[in-house]
């Protein structure tokens, strides 16, 4: 077995028993806890390692992000075990509509174009995690390490193995990187990237309004980047302001009232009088991709695979996404005795995965530097594309199911098929 990292030099000389599963996963975030839950629910033998303690994750200030989660993201959810646990903090998007600054022209997406279904859904990642933690507990296959820390990996022909810093091993057909964009297990398998630090940070913050939002997300692409009103349970909503970096500290240390009227500046008044709720934070932006999504007896997940600018609400529905595949080619294997980590079957789930990765990430890439660009004529340029698209409804709807997740060649989950 070819060694692809070294253990720690305090690793006890004596490890613990090896524990031996089909999968083991390498990060316990949202995408690797929504895999596990799918591979779980399947009968997989499975297990996910995390550095983080389950109850600092659920903690009120663990993370104050909210996600969409479009309507293939919600299935593949449902399939995992995981949507009933999230549906009442689930807020449906409704419509969509995005501007360029206030001009006013804008594109604007109506659900009932396509029938009765959503759009998608805003959660709290603090819901999210509530309810994934909730069932993998309840999932006899899926065994949850944590906290652990794996230190060192090793994978050959014949399984793969991951070591843990405490000396604890796991033996596995298939090695799983869901940790995020520095993934440990990415390095170790030896896949670069490509990417880049954009020069915004994203704010994020929670508003409540004297309106209702009548489930209608806003977004307003603004000189210093898009600015998101994204529709919450009750009179709230999420705001995700891309700002420049260098101004972030400033508006985050603005005192409440000052710090709302910035807020409404950005917003427009159609909420009417507004309230900061809660903690404000913000976190830097920036694109990775990785060269492959596998290797030798390893695939890629969600952010250690592809990470993306927040601009069009993807980046957790590609890692979804990602999840819904892998798991439909790991469980069509197991069913039929096979090894899960053999190259056939990786090499499946990278060329189903690999283009729409890049392409997403690129478009969202270019939709940035175009609505970053104050050029007068291409600022008229964009404005007239908006109209366009607005003014025919097979682009329109298109776009619409692309927002969905709903294009392409789609997994079982997303169909609404059980594994």
């Amino acid at each position: 077995m070819t060694a692809t990292g070294a253990a720690t030099a305090d690793t006890p000389a004596a490890a613990t028993p090896d524990q031996v599963a089909d999968v083991v996963i390498v990060g316990g975030g949202l995408a690797g806890l929504t895999l596990a839950s799918a591979l779980g629910s399947a009968g997989v033998p499975t297990v996910c390692i995390d550095r983080d303690p389950p109850a600092h994750q659920v903690a009120e200030t663990f993370d104050i992000r909210t996600t969409a989660i479009a309507f293939g993201s919600k299935r593949i959810l449902d399939g995992a075990g995981v949507w009933d646990a999230l549906a009442p903090g689930a807020e449906p998007i409704l419509d969509i509509r995005v501007a360029d600054d206030f001009a006013p022209v804008f594109v604007h997406y109506d659900h009932r174009e396509l029938g009765s279904d959503p759009l998608g859904f805003i959660v709290d990642n603090l819901v999210i995690r509530r309810g994934l933690f909730a069932r993998i507990a309840e999932v006899p296959a899926v065994h949850h390490l944590a906290p652990a820390t794996v230190s060192a990996m090793t994978a050959d022909r014949t399984g793969a193995q991951v070591t843990l810093a405490d000396g604890r091993r796991v033996r596995a057909r298939l090695v799983v990187g869901a940790d995020g964009r520095q993934s440990l297990i990415r390095q170790l398998a030896g896949i670069d990237t490509i990417g880049w630090a954009y020069d915004q940070a994203a704010i994020v913050c929670t508003i409540e309004h004297d309106r209702p939002h009548r489930g209608v997300a806003v977004e307003h692409f603004l000189p210093t980047g898009p600015f998101a009103v994204l529709p919450m349970t009750g009179n709230r909503s999420s705001i995700v302001w891309s700002e420049h970096k260098d101004r972030v500290p400033f508006y985050l240390g603005l005192a409440d009232d000052d710090f709302a009227a910035e807020v409404r500046r950005r917003s427009g008044d159609y909420l009417g009088a507004l309230r900061v709720v809660g903690p404000r934070g913000s976190y830097p932006l920036s694109f990775l991709y990785a060269e492959a999504h596998v290797a030798e007896r390893v695939a890629l997940i969600g952010e250690a695979a592809h990470a993306i600018h927040p601009i069009a609400g993807q980046g957790l529905n590609m890692g979804l996404r990602d999840v819904a595949a892998l798991a439909e080619v790991v469980v069509d294997a197991w069913r039929l005795g096979q090894d899960v980590g053999l190259p056939d079957g990786l090499a499946r789930y990278q060329r189903w995965r690999r283009f729409d990765n890049l392409s997403l990430s690129l478009v969202c890439d270019g939709l940035l530097r175009l609505f970053s660009n104050e050029i007068p004529p291409i600022r008229a340029a964009r404005q007239a594309g908006l109209g366009i698209v607005n003014g025919i409804g097979g682009a329109r709807r298109f776009f619409m199911q692309h927002a969905m997740g709903m294009v392409g060649t789609l997994p079982r989950l997303v169909r609404g098929e059980p594994l």
